[in-house]
C-alpha cells in the first residue's frame, strides 16, 4: 500500500504532519476528516524532498503557471458553469476549449484529465501548487466535502477579484510617482555628469576660490562620474543583504512592526492588512471552515510576521473559548474598526458575514488612503526634484557671478 505525507490542522488548532499508508490521496483526506482534522495537503511520500532530489527531478525550461488574473477568471467561469447545472467534467472541457493561452490550456487539460480519472478537483489542483495556493485548494476541498462546490467557487472568485482589484489600485496609483522619481533622478544625474563637466575647466583656469555650494556640487559630480558604477554595485549588494536579513524571523518581525508604525504609510498598511485578514477569514468561515482552522490558514497567508503573531495569539484565545477580538485589540496592529466589527460578529454569531463587511470597509478605506498618498507624493516629489535641480543650477550661476566680479 502506498504511503502519503500529509499536513493538517488538528481539532485543537495545531498544525500536524506525518506519513500515512492509504490506497489514495482521497483516502488520506477522508481519514483525517474522520479524525476531526482539517486537511491541508496530501502528497506521495516518495515525492522528492531534499534539494538534490528536487534538482534531479526538476523540469528545466520555462516554468508554466497560471497568473493571478488567469486563476480568478478560471474560478469565476467554473462557478458560473456549475451554478448553471453543468457537471464538473463538461465545465472543465468548456474552459479548456475556450482558453486563449497555450500554457493555460495545458494546465486546464491536466486538471480535467485528473478529474476524469476519478481524482477530486482539490487533488487535481494540488498537482499545480505554483498556480493554486494552499488557501485556494483548502477552500475547494471544503466545498467538495460539503457538496457546495459552486457557491464556494463563487465566494473564492469574489476573494480573488477583491484582492486583485486592491493590488491593481496600489500599483496603478504608484506608477505616476515612480515615473516622476525616475525622471527627476535622471535629470540630476544628467546635470552632474554632462552639464557640470563643461564648466569645471573654466573654473579651474580662473584659479579663484569657488563658493562652497559650487564646491559641493562639483564633488558630487565627481563621485557620480567616477564612482557611480561602484555606488550602484554597493546599493545592489546592500539590497541583497537586506533581503537575506529579512528572510530571518527576527529582523523580519522588526521590519514588519516598523513599517506599521510609520507616520503616513503605517495607517495605510494597517488598512490593507485588515482588509486582507477580514476578507480571507470571512471567506473561510462562509465556506464552513471551523474558526480555529481558519485562523491557522489566515496566519500562514497574511504576509506580515507581526500580524501573523497577533493572529496566532488570537488562535490560542479562540481555542480556550475567549474569542479573538480581545487579543487582536491588544496587539495594536489592526484598526479599532476591525476589532469592533469582529466583536459584533462574535456576539451575534455572524462572524463570517461581519468579517466580509469589515473587509469591504477596509478595502474602501485603503483605496481612499492610496489616493490621498498619491496626491501627497506627487507634489512632494516635484518640489524635491525641482529644489535639487535649482540648487545645482544656482550653484553654477553663483560661481560664474563670482568669477565675473573677480574679473571686474
Amino acid at each position: 500500500m502506498p504511503s502519503f505525507r500529509y499536513r493538517a490542522v488538528a481539532p485543537g488548532g495545531e498544525t500536524v504532519s506525518g506519513i500515512m499508508e492509504a490506497p489514495s490521496e482521497r483516502a488520506v483526506i477522508d481519514i483525517l476528516r474522520r479524525q476531526g482534522s482539517q486537511p491541508l495537503s496530501a502528497d506521495p511520500a516518495d515525492k522528492p524532498q531534499n534539494i538534490l532530489e528536487l534538482l534531479l527531478g526538476a523540469e528545466f525550461g520555462r516554468r508554466r503557471r497560471l497568473g493571478g488574473s488567469d486563476v480568478a477568471e478560471f474560478t469565476r467561469e467554473l462557478a458560473v458553469m456549475l451554478s448553471a447545472g453543468q457537471d464538473l467534467d463538461r465545465a472543465l472541457r468548456f474552459l479548456v476549449d475556450t482558453a486563449t493561452k497555450t500554457h493555460t490550456r495545458i494546465i486546464l487539460t491536466q486538471i480535467r484529465d485528473a478529474v476524469r480519472d476519478g481524482s477530486p478537483l482539490a487533488a487535481a489542483l494540488q498537482q499545480h501548487p505554483a498556480s493554486f495556493p494552499r488557501l485556494y485548494i483548502g477552500l475547494v476541498r471544503a466545498g467538495e466535502s460539503g457538496g457546495m462546490l459552486a457557491p464556494t467557487l463563487e465566494r473564492l472568485a469574489d476573494l480573488l477579484e477583491k484582492q486583485r482589484a486592491l493590488r491593481a489600485s496600489v500599483v496603478s496609483s504608484l506608477i505616476y510617482p515612480a515615473i516622476l522619481l525616475v525622471a527627476g533622478i535622471g535629470s540630476i544625474i544628467l546635470l552632474l555628469t554632462q552639464v557640470l563637466p563643461q564648466f569645471v575647466p573654466m573654473f579651474e583656469q580662473a584659479g579663484a576660490a569657488l563658493p562652497r555650494p559650487t564646491q559641493i556640487v562639483i564633488a558630487l559630480g565627481n563621485i557620480v562620474s567616477n564612482d557611480g558604477l561602484y555606488v550602484a554595485v554597493l546599493l545592489v549588494v546592500l539590497v541583497i543583504a537586506a533581503q537575506q536579513a529579512l528572510a530571518r524571523p527576527g529582523p523580519r518581525l522588526w521590519w514588519d512592526r516598523f513599517t506599521l508604525r510609520l507616520p503616513v504609510f503605517g495607517p495605510l498598511a494597517r488598512e490593507v492588512l485588515a482588509a486582507r485578514f477580514a476578507r480571507t477569514l470571512g471567506t473561510l468561515l462562509q465556506n464552513g471552515v471551523p474558526l480555529v482552522a481558519a485562523l491557522v490558514i489566515v496566519a500562514d497567508v497574511i504576509g506580515n510576521s507581526a500580524a501573523e503573531a497577533a493572529v496566532r495569539r488570537a488562535t490560542e484565545s479562540a481555542k480556550g473559548g475567549a474569542g479573538l477580538s480581545r487579543p487582536l485589540q491588544q496587539s495594536g496592529i489592526f484598526p479599532i474598526r476591525t476589532v469592533y466589527l469582529l466583536r459584533l460578529g462574535e456576539e451575534t454569531a455572524q462572524l463570517g458575514g461581519m468579517s466580509l463587511r469589515a473587509a469591504d470597509i477596509h478595502e474602501e478605506q485603503s483605496r481612499i488612503g492610496i489616493q490621498r498618498l498619491t496626491a501627497l507624493l506627487v507634489p512632494v516629489l516635484i518640489l524635491t526634484m525641482g529644489v535639487a535641480v535649482a540648487g545645482i543650477v544656482s550653484s553654477l550661476l553663483l560661481a560664474m557671478l563670482s568669477l565675473n566680479d573677480l574679473a571686474q
